[in-house]
């Protein structure tokens, strides 16, 4: 017998010595197992793990996850396009009425989008969480076209999505495609209901629903939050000849962006701003007291005085900079908050002469502000006789441009 070389002799040892291990991804389902042997999945994965980043569809007009092809056919995702290199699919989540969202960016959609909707019905779809530190949804209203609000008073009594969250119900109705908003989501599930009660009216709708942990939610009390350095802010259902939503209170609000100190608002065009008619007369009566100036003795003289001052019913709150705009909150707190209403951004009436002006918004109107955070104040009130005595076409809304400034040495 021959005599193996030195060489292939320590080969031979240390291979002997060294552990077996196999191969983790068996070519064949089944396969069995002992406490000997190393545990193997089930399924081959040359994509084990999910990316869990997002993509863009093959038709470049939703996005998904980034998964493998067993992961997004379990979840009840639909495939479109690869991703990962080719290495995974690009995973899209959709439901429609009666469905849960159980994913993250989720589409919800009316029955058969993008066809129209022109009958009563009732949609709802629960929304849970997918993790336990999700504490935020973004709601992208991507297409939204539902019946509008009464035109008169700003109610929507015909067509209405309700979400809910816990004891909060938000309220919309009309054209919002374009617009987002933010709900707090709990332990309990978020409710999306679309009541829809008239028949001559078309609908549509395409939301886009995304989980968001602490880290990326937007500011406690604000309905919308606004990234950038600048762009365009509207009221909900903003249109030409549309109307506001009655009973609205919110807060639009922009992030600061790093060597930022100010923001500037500008409207989109001369007649793009109009929250309802121009600011009203009220009487405030208050108690004052005069010493008498004789020294008879007989005190100070109790004299009733009234003040007339001119508020907004509908309107926008900037918050300003200067100490003589400080006038007292809901909650009697002094907060700087400067009122605008009519159809002009700039004008701040004082008189009676002013309060009844009724001119157009300059092409150089612009309000600036420093305070802190960044944020635009909606409040609207609710429906009452009133309503009659202004134009509709006095209540179309808001759209603002705005663009932050860079911090002055």
């Amino acid at each position: 017998m021959s005599q193996l070389s030195p060489a292939v002799s320590l080969v031979t040892l240390l291979l002997a010595a060294a552990p077996t291990y196999q191969w983790p991804y068996p070519f064949w389902s089944g396969a069995s197992s002992s406490k000997q042997d190393t545990v193997v999945p089930r399924v081959l994965g040359f994509f084990p793990e999910p990316v869990a980043e997002e993509c863009l569809s093959s038709d470049k007009r939703r996005r998904g996850i980034c998964m493998n092809t067993y992961d997004c056919r379990i979840q009840r995702g639909s495939f479109h396009g690869p991703c990962a290199l080719g290495f995974g699919i690009c995973c899209v989540f959709t439901t429609s009425c009666g469905g849960e969202v159980q994913n993250n960016s989720t589409y919800v959609t009316s029955p058969g989008f993008p066809d129209l909707i022109d009958q009563a019905m009732n949609c709802s779809v629960l929304v849970k969480k997918i993790e336990s530190q999700v504490s935020q949804l973004r709601i992208d209203f991507l297409h939204f076209n539902i019946g509008q609000p009464n035109r008169k008073t700003g109610v929507c009594d015909n067509d209405v999505l309700l979400v809910r969250s816990g004891e909060k119900t938000f309220q919309l109705c009309g054209w919002n495609s374009g617009q987002h908003i933010y709900v707090d989501i709990g332990e309990e599930p978020v409710t999306i209901n679309f009541r829809l009660l008239g028949n001559l009216t078309s609908r549509m709708w395409e939301l886009r629903v995304i989980q968001l942990g602490f880290e990326q939610r937007a500011p406690a009390g604000c309905l919308q939050y606004l990234q950038s350095a600048n762009g365009t802010l509207k009221t909900l259902n903003y249109l030409t000849n549309g109307r506001y939503l009655a009973n609205h209170d919110y807060l639009i609000c922009i992030r600061q962006e790093y060597g930022m100190c100010s923001v500037v608002y500008t409207p989109c065009s001369e007649d793009s701003f109009r929250i309802g008619g121009p600011r009203q007369p009220i009487n405030n009566t208050f108690i004052s007291a005069e010493e008498d100036e004789d020294g008879s003795g007989t005190g100070a003289e109790i004299n009733a005085v009234t003040a007339t001052t001119w508020r907004c019913r509908d309107r926008v709150l900037i918050p300003c900079d200067f100490e003589e705009f400080i006038t007292p909150g809901n909650d009697g707190a002094g907060i700087c908050d400067l009122e605008h209403c009519g159809n002009s951004l700039c004008e701040r009436p004082t008189t009676e002469a002013a309060g009844n002006a009724t001119t157009s918004a300059s092409a150089g109107c612009r309000v600036e502000s420093s305070a802190l955070p960044f944020h635009i104040r909606i409040a609207f009130g609710p429906a009452t006789s009133e309503d009659s005595a202004t134009s509709p076409e006095d209540k179309a809304g808001m759209c603002l441009s705005y663009e932050q400034l860079a911090c002055v040495p």
